[in-house]
């Protein structure tokens, strides 16, 4: 019986599938005399859509112009405000056009649901009041956001410690390198806090508290090989990053060969993500399929997430050399009855410097037959052909990632599954060329 349990789950997420789409074509039907309004209209240049009349209880302006001048426009379902029901996370993809470089495709983030957004209003309110509703922009002159203001010369640990998961446990290194990337600010490269207006001042340290991801993208960019997705600019609370491309989702039934070096490149992002030049530690806490996506061209996988990454600075540790410090902390296995869940301590990640947390975050909800994603289970590399099925070495070193029979297997295990998927990737490529 429990071998059909993933045929039905399958089966069950297909029906709702299904069930979605009629829903969708009803509310098409009951809505069609505000369709044409909706094409013809550009929401991205109306102030209040985009929320830049809350600011600087916002993300930033830098790309308010190219927002107010049109040059931003929602692509054609996003046009429809109808379907923002089934828009949750409220991401949307949209077209940027220059005049001398045409259009390209950009993704524009809300960074949270309406309901968190409004729950950050109503958190500014009642610090600044005591009232749930009250005047933002007034509101927030009134928080801890403008006592930091330009007296201030920088911008310390134990000021922003634990507002979100970039700031666990940060170091003044960490919290200088975020100050001096600020995108959202004329004069960028400076770690003084004081030299940003006190509207930059409060932007940046409301974005630090509420969605940290715009911070992770700029402090960790991809022009300097960081895997993460460009950051373009932000107006009011809609913030914009480039295009990558599908979500490996998409990708889960590809050709063997295209599966095993998407895996690869996951493990290398683990890795690289772990252990760098910069001695940053950069901790996926929500790693599933939707986070991560492939470039059309190159082919290459990015993290399209980071809201939640957990940056801990190795050199101070080595420096203040908390308990154990040096001993390695190993991430353990837990069954869970959700999708894409994972067992990790905070502290530990903070206070430790050798860490397994990524290679067993990417092995348990992407590639072994643990992970479970809308209703399938197997991971990215289920169903290998059958000469490597049989050999075995495959499935054990996936098992000794997630599920790590020995002390510190996990750590040799990942090691040597980089190597072993480095060399299928290769043998593939090879094949090909012939």
């Amino acid at each position: 019986m429990l071998r059909f349990l993933p045929l039905k789950v399958g089966r069950l997420y297909r029906c709702l599938k299904l069930l979605l789409v009629v829903g969708l074509f009803v509310i098409l039907l009951m809505n069609t005399h505000s369709l044409f309004a909706s094409f013809q209209k550009n929401e991205l240049t109306d102030r209040r859509f985009i929320n830049l009349n809350k600011c600087p209880a916002c993300f930033g302006t830098s790309w308010c112009r190219k927002f107010m001048n049109g040059q931003v426009s929602f692509e054609t379902w996003g046009r429809l405000r109808f379907l923002d029901v089934f828009n949750v996370k409220n991401v949307y993809f949209a077209q940027y056009g220059e005049p001398r470089e045409g259009t390209r495709r950009v993704v524009l983030k809300r960074l949270g649901s309406n309901q968190e957004l409004a729950e950050i209003d109503q958190k500014i309110c009642k610090r600044a009041t005591g009232r749930p509703r009250c005047d933002l922009i007034q509101a927030m002159y009134k928080t801890e956001f403008a006592r930091i203001n330009g007296d201030v010369r920088l911008l310390t640990p134990e000021v922003v410690e634990g507002w979100s998961d970039l700031v666990h446990c940060p170091s003044q290194r960490l919290l200088d390198r975020v100050v001096r990337r600020y995108a959202e600010t004329k004069d960028s490269g400076s770690f003084l806090l004081k030299n940003l207006k006190d509207t930059e001042r409060m932007q940046l340290l409301m974005t630090l508290a509420f969605n940290p991801e715009p911070l992770v993208l700029q402090s960790f960019p991809s022009d300097e090989g960081w895997p993460f997705a460009k950051y373009l600019g932000a107006c009011g609370r809609m913030v914009a990053v480039n295009y990558v491309g599908e979500e490996l989702w998409s990708f889960y039934n590809a050709p063997w060969e295209k599966r095993v070096d998407l895996a690869r490149q996951l493990m290398d992002i683990a890795e690289q993500l772990t252990n760098n030049d910069f001695e940053f530690a950069l901790y996926l806490l929500d790693v599933s399929f939707d986070n991560f996506a492939v470039g059309p061209r190159d082919g290459k996988v990015i993290v399209v997430d980071a809201e939640n990454v957990l940056v801990a600075d190795k050199r101070l540790i080595k420096q203040n050399k908390p308990e154990n410090f040096d001993v390695w902390y190993e991430s353990r296995f837990e069954e869970c009855d959700r999708e894409a869940c994972l067992s990790f301590s905070k502290d530990s990640l903070c206070t430790r410097v050798t860490v397994d947390h990524n290679y067993y975050a990417v092995c348990q909800n992407l590639l072994s037959r643990y992970a479970t994603w809308r209703g399938t289970t197997g991971g990215l590399l289920h169903d290998p052909p059958a000469h490597i099925a049989k050999d075995g070495q495959l499935e054990s070193l996936l098992d000794e990632c997630t599920r790590p029979k020995k002390r510190y297997g996990r750590f040799q295990a990942a090691k040597e599954l980089r190597e072993y998927l480095t060399q299928l990737a290769a043998s593939s490529s090879s094949v090909t060329a012939r």
